[in-house]
């Protein structure tokens, strides 16, 4: 079963509305908690640049949601599974006598776009203190149209191949929000190059309460994100509710486990991060796998990824928050299991190897994957190219230098950086560039 798979009812079910209006809300409300934990995550010269990346993605990919996204992605079909039309471009024809199984296609069409602004702003940790914010402001639109839409309509969208075609499985999201964004975030690393002092200056979250406050923020969210993917107050959303709650739980501690063995010491990033690390995992399979699945795909999670992390400085590529290593890896782990644990109490038949469904429910989930992570990868570096040699994707070395909130925002984490609304910088108000550096 996938999100799109909604029971052709199509009569409004107040509890199922009821349900979904709040777990609308809960995904929306992810997208601040995740501004929190990367803003936490950088130092203090570009942690106001950290939220605003975050949190101007919510108007951008509304706007373009609301325009043509959402008929792209869940129109009828226009192109043999690989995107839908523009029967609903500006979202016509959808009143609030629309329905979507049991609920209101306008509640369907806002839920499903709080999917699409978290994972364009899951990517801003990847290329975080060195990005260029004019840019990303042309980014963030044109990736959600190209990359997230196409593979959204893929997976759950009417006709798509992946699920119609393919028969591979994702319940909440593995595919078109994990492995988009942090293939996507690879691209981009790839496409910037490192920060400046990378490997060789220490780069230390600058406020690790914040890191904790936005984890819990994105673990409280993200059972509107997996429970409500069930579409309807049911036992489907009850089962997608506990399996989250357990694989954040096991990732938690599993990041730990590798932390105390191998470095002696566990660490409050490393619980905030292995919460996260399951709770990716889990995005997939929430729907699909028993409760021993949900632990065991969390475990493995925060067991992988603990290590993950680690590959940037072996293979050269800076992913700044670890987006790749956490949410990439997470969300491969994630998809590839649903092969393994795949059970028809809540598959409604499909099973996986584990299961006795044989090796074939593993290979759709693996084709799924590499389809999926080499599209998005291939076109955010066109993308990331494209910006970067006409806007210039990355920000200068002096305003890297110096921290982008003060170069770019005109202010600092520790002061509002202007007299009011329009009024020029005053140097009794903002920090100078010496001093915000000496205090990053």
């Amino acid at each position: 079963m996938t999100l799109a798979a909604a029971p052709q009812v199509n009569t409004v079910n107040t509890g199922d509305t009821a349900w979904l209006l709040a777990a609308t809300a809960l995904v929306l409300l992810m997208t601040p908690g995740l501004a929190l934990f990367y803003g936490g995550m950088v130092r203090t010269k570009s942690v106001l640049n950290m939220l605003m990346m975050s949190f101007v993605s919510i108007a951008l990919v509304t706007v373009v949601w609301l325009a043509a996204g959402y008929s792209l992605a869940f129109g009828d079909d226009a192109f043999g599974g690989l995107i839908g039309g523009l029967g609903h471009a500006g979202m016509r024809g959808l009143g609030p006598g629309s329905v979507h199984g049991t609920v209101p296609t306008l509640l369907f069409a806002t839920f499903q776009l709080t999917f699409a602004i978290i994972t364009a702003a899951l990517i801003s940790g990847a290329v975080a203190d060195r990005t260029n914010f004019s840019a990303w402001l042309v980014l963030v639109p044109v990736w959600a149209l190209v990359v997230y839409v196409p593979v959204t309509h893929w997976v759950w969208g009417p006709g798509g191949w992946i699920a119609d075609k393919l028969g591979a499985l994702d319940f909440a999201g593995g595919l078109p929000v994990e492995i988009t964004s942090g293939a996507s975030g690879l691209a981009l690393c790839l496409v910037l190059g490192p920060r400046l002092g990378f490997k060789k200056d220490a780069m230390r979250p600058h406020n690790l309460p914040m890191v904790i406050l936005g984890a819990g923020l994105l673990w409280f969210g993200w059972f509107g994100f997996n429970a409500g993917s069930a579409l309807g107050a049911n036992g489907l959303a009850a089962a997608a509710f506990l399996n989250t709650m357990a694989a954040g739980c096991t990732g938690l501690l599993g990041w730990l486990l590798v932390e105390q063995r191998r470095d002696g010491h566990p660490t409050t990033l490393g619980a905030a991060s292995g919460a996260v690390a399951g709770l990716v995992a889990i995005t997939p399979s929430c729907g699909t796998v028993s409760l021993l699945g949900a632990l065991v795909v969390g475990l493995a999670a925060g067991v992988v990824c603990s290590f993950a992390v680690s590959w940037k400085f072996r293979l050269n590529y800076d992913d700044s928050l670890d987006v790749v290593g956490v949410h990439l890896v997470g969300g491969v782990i994630g998809t590839l299991l649903i092969g393994l644990f795949a059970d028809k109490a809540l598959t409604g038949g499909a099973e996986g190897l584990f299961y006795g469904g044989g090796l074939a429910p593993l290979g759709r989930q693996l084709l799924a994957v590499v389809v999926v992570a080499v599209y998005a990868f291939a076109v955010t570096y066109g993308l990331g190219k494209l910006l970067d040699r006409t806007l210039g994707l990355r920000a200068s070395e002096e305003q890297e230098h110096t921290g982008l909130d003060l170069t770019v925002h005109a202010e600092t984490a520790y002061d509002h950086g202007v007299l009011g609304h329009g009024a020029p910088v005053s140097a009794s108000v903002v920090p100078s560039a010496q001093k915000v550096e000496r205090q990053a």
